[in-house]
Formats: structure tokens, sequence, C-alpha cells
């Protein structure tokens, strides 16, 4: 017989041995769940999606589709953006012109962060980032203003004069912005005719379009401004260039909500809140390629970075539809109550 097995030195050893591997054992499931956990941290490309329902900001995966969290924000959120850095989001309250806040989430460590209220200016709704700078339209107070997160200020505002302003695009240096204003069925090109060293004249075009306009997008050379109007569907053509209307599509987008170029400016995609369809023009040819129908309600787009997906805030069916551009089929879906306004966070 082995008289090593009888020595209680031994002995202590051999059951130290074992309780240290029934132990690791033990921790290996708490290594998988913490991994699990860090998973589900945000990605540096994440999908943003509003909740009109739940008054919530869902951060989502953008690969696998799954919402990693949902973050509380102000009562009827509409749009939102991310800074340049996609550390932080911007949600406008809206109320139908009447509130005056921005709400403000610190998209890392997926929380809430003190929100600004935006008065004088009254019911924020359209959302863009642009030099630095969150910029919005204020429908309430017709007018469009910036908010400067490196001095915690608002630091600019324009008037209007135009009933509804309502989206916003503003080009990247900051001095030409565009708006759409519903009832008044127009759009409003403002520019800033800057004079050294520190005069600013900003100067404002308004040119007619179709009743009811109110999603619109620059095609990316910058040429030319598309617009829907949700009365008749028409799709109303400027040339920035000349500042002048130059062409109408008679789409019969009835209840048109958003418009968007695909990166490549090919095709134009507009989304029907009445219809719930996805209409997908031809930009070249001003010819309707096909209607994507995508529930009972279609509202915010956003499209992926090389075009190969689009992503359909549905409001009324309570999720967004992800659409592959390549087949023109709906591949999937989203669960988002009340779904609205979308948008991308990169963090470089």
């Amino acid at each position: 017989m082995n008289k090593a097995s009888h020595n209680p030195v031994v002995k202590r050893i051999k059951f130290g041995l074992v309780k240290l591997l029934s132990v690791s054992l033990l921790c290996l499931p708490l290594v998988f769940i913490a991994s699990g956990c860090a998973a589900q941290s945000t990605p540096a490309r994440s999908l943003l999606a509003l909740s009109k329902s739940d008054h919530t900001l869902s951060i989502i995966d953008p690969i696998s589709l799954k919402v990693l969290a949902r973050v509380p924000v102000g009562s009827d959120p509409h749009e939102v953006i991310a800074s340049a850095d996609g550390k932080t989001a911007y949600v406008s309250i809206y109320g139908g012109g009447s509130l005056h806040e921005l709400s403000v989430i610190d998209l890392v460590a997926q929380k809430p962060l003190p929100s600004l209220d935006t008065r004088p200016l009254m019911g924020p709704h359209g959302l863009t980032f642009a030099n630095g700078k969150v910029w919005f339209s204020a429908e309430g107070s017709k007018a469009v203003g910036t908010y400067d997160p490196a001095t915690a200020k608002f630091d600019w505002a324009m008037g209007t004069g135009q009933d509804r302003t309502h989206m916003i695009y503003v080009t990247h240096d900051g001095k030409k912005v565009y708006t759409t204003n519903v009832n008044a069925a127009t759009v409003s090109i403002l520019e800033d005719n800057a004079t050294p060293p520190a005069y600013h004249e900003w100067v404002q075009t308004v040119i007619p379009v179709a009743k009811g306009s109110e999603g619109f997008d620059v095609s990316p050379d910058g040429r030319e401004l598309w617009t829907a109007g949700a009365a008749d569907g028409a799709i109303s053509i400027i040339d920035l260039t000349t500042k002048k209307l130059t062409g109408t599509i008679n789409a019969k987008a009835v209840g048109a909500n958003r418009l968007q170029f695909t990166p490549d400016g090919k095709r134009v995609l507009i989304s029907s809140l009445k219809t719930g369809d996805l209409f997908i023009y031809d930009a070249a040819s001003h010819r309707e390629l096909k209607r994507v129908n995508t529930g009972h309600g279609a509202a915010g787009i956003l499209i992926d970075d090389d075009g190969s997906r689009a992503f359909i805030g549905c409001t009324g069916d309570n999720y967004v539809a992800v659409v592959d551009l390549k087949t023109l089929t709906v591949t999937g879906h989203i669960d988002i109550r009340g779904a609205d306004g979308l948008a991308w966070a990169v963090r470089p």
C-alpha cells in the first residue's frame, strides 16, 4: 500500500486541489455570464430608434438587430441625432410645437443626462449635427436654432416666418440651412453671407412646394433637394444652385412622411404614414421602381452607409421594418412600440 495515502499533509493537499478545481469549475459560468454582459455594451456603430409610446430611446446592434438598452427620454419624442463622436444622443421633445426640451443621452453609459430647455424656442422637432453643433427646428416658434455642446449654450437662432418649420438639413460647414414648412407648403433656404471679419447676415429664400411637404433630403452631390407632400403625394424637386423648383413628380405618395436618398444618390425612398408603403424612385429618370409595403404606417427612414438596407420606423405597427435594398423586400422587424425617429451613432 502506498504510504503517502495515509500522510495527512498529502490528504490536505489533495483536498485543496479538489476544492480549487471545484471552485474554478463553478466560476466558469460566471466568466461566460460576464462576457455576455460585456457584449451588451454599446457597440461602436449603433442604430438608435425612438419609441413614441414608451418614451424611450433604444440602442440596437445593427448586425444582430437586438435591442441592447432602452433609455428613458421626455414625453412625445420625435427625432434623434448623435454627436460626431457617437457618444451622445439628442432627442427632440415636440409636443405638437408646445414643448421645449431636448433630451440628452450618454450612449456609452446608456443613461439619460440632464435635458436642455430650448425656450424661448418652442416645439423642437427636426435635428441634425453639423460643424460641431446640434441644429434643430422649432416649429412652435417658426424658427431654427443651434446648441453648442462645447460651450453648453444655445448660440444662434433665426426665424423663418413660415408655418410649421419642421425638418432640417445643414451643410457640413454650417453655412446653409434647409427646412420644410409643412402648413406653408414651402422650403426655406437660409444662407450665411458672412463678411469678414465679424459681420454675418443670414438671408432666406422661400420656395413653394407641394402641400404638406415634411420629409426631405438633399442629394449626396448637393445639387438637388427632394421633398414629398402628404396631401397629394407629389414630389417637389429644387435645384439648389438656382434655388428654383425645377420638377414635380405625381408620385401619389399620399401621407408622405419622410424622404431619403440612398448614399450613392441613385434612388430616393419615401415613407407613407397613411398607406404604410415605402415608395422607391430612380433619382435620374424620376420613375417609380417599386412600392414595398412595410405595415400600416411608415415614418422614419434610415439607410445603411453601403446602401444595402433601409430601416423604417413603422409607428402604428410597433416595429422597425428592415428592408433589403437589393431584393426590395422586408426581411425583418425590430420590436419598438410607436417607432418613429431613427439615427446612426458611430464612434471613431
